[in-house]
């Protein structure tokens, strides 16, 4: 065992709690965004549009356009978890619950400081497709096929990836935190806590 195997137990545990086949442990719940929208966005045309809340949290919208995507702002209410429509990305950062995953989602969820399980800083990618996790796995660690670097001499990098992984002992800390909240049903965040309505904001105008 290796102090890696603790971001393994920790994506086991919290895929199990939740109800998703797998998880994937990246740095932080936006991030988890970004390549789930990166991921889905290699199978649609271009020119997609993706659905995001007036009133939410900033970095949202910007990982959707980072992503490749138009955003449309939308008057909509939201606790704890809302998708990222059309698609089947679910921005659930302010919400931890027991069977919350639904089948077919990419449901992304946040190990902040303020959050019910806390890495410090760190997320995690819900999901029930294995073809996805393999793509994701890559992409969350430059492209590499595992975490230890000198693998690459013998399995090939096929992936563009980006610097969006969990370290180890952010894992045993938000094993510790699920450990203690476990069994817990908790909304952090809801849209009546946002003052900013994001549409109005300059950065985001063509």
């Amino acid at each position: 065992m290796t102090v890696w195997d603790n971001i393994e137990l920790f994506e086991q545990e919290i895929a199990e709690y939740c109800g998703s086949k797998y998880a994937v442990a990246v740095d932080s719940c936006t991030n988890g965004i970004f390549l789930s929208l990166k991921y889905i966005g290699i199978a649609l045309p271009h020119d997609q549009y993706v659905e995001v809340p007036k009133y939410t949290y900033i970095s949202v919208p910007m990982m959707c356009m980072h992503a490749g995507f138009d955003v449309k702002f939308v008057d909509r209410e939201w606790a704890g978890k809302y998708r990222l429509s059309p698609h089947n990305v679910i921005d659930s950062a302010a919400m931890f619950a027991k069977d919350m995953h639904n089948t077919g989602d990419f449901t992304c969820i946040s190990f902040h400081f303020k959050k019910a399980v806390s890495t410090g800083r760190g997320g995690m990618i819900l999901t029930d497709d294995k073809q996805a996790v393999d793509w994701l796995v890559q992409a969350r660690y430059d492209g590499r096929p595992s975490m230890f670097y000198n693998e690459m001499t013998t399995k090939p990098v096929t992936v563009l990836g980006y610097h969006m992984y969990m370290q180890p002992e952010q894992a045993v800390r938000g094993l510790e935190s699920f450990y203690r909240i476990k069994g817990q049903n908790i909304i952090t965040g809801r849209s009546s806590e946002y003052k900013v309505d994001l549409s109005k904001l300059d950065v985001f105008k063509k």
